[in-house]
């Protein structure tokens, strides 16, 4: 294989890697907006369960035989 076969070879596989990553990047920029949306979801639940009662969630309280 000369040089310029062994060249375009690695051109080749390095395309395909940047493909993949490219790929990735996309799939976990997704992921990442559906997760900060679900927190921004959440926080707003709670900061509304905060001013209706301000009362400890059950999970936070203390149990009574303590």
């Amino acid at each position: 294989m000369d040089r310029i076969e062994r060249s375009e070879e690695q051109i080749a596989h390095l395309t395909r890697m940047v493909d993949d990553l490219s790929e990735i990047v996309t799939r976990q920029t997704r992921e990442i907006e559906r997760l900060s949306r679900r927190v921004g979801l959440l926080m707003e639940r709670e900061a509304e369960r905060e001013a209706e009662g301000g009362t400890l969630p059950l999970a936070d309280q203390r149990p009574p035989h303590w």
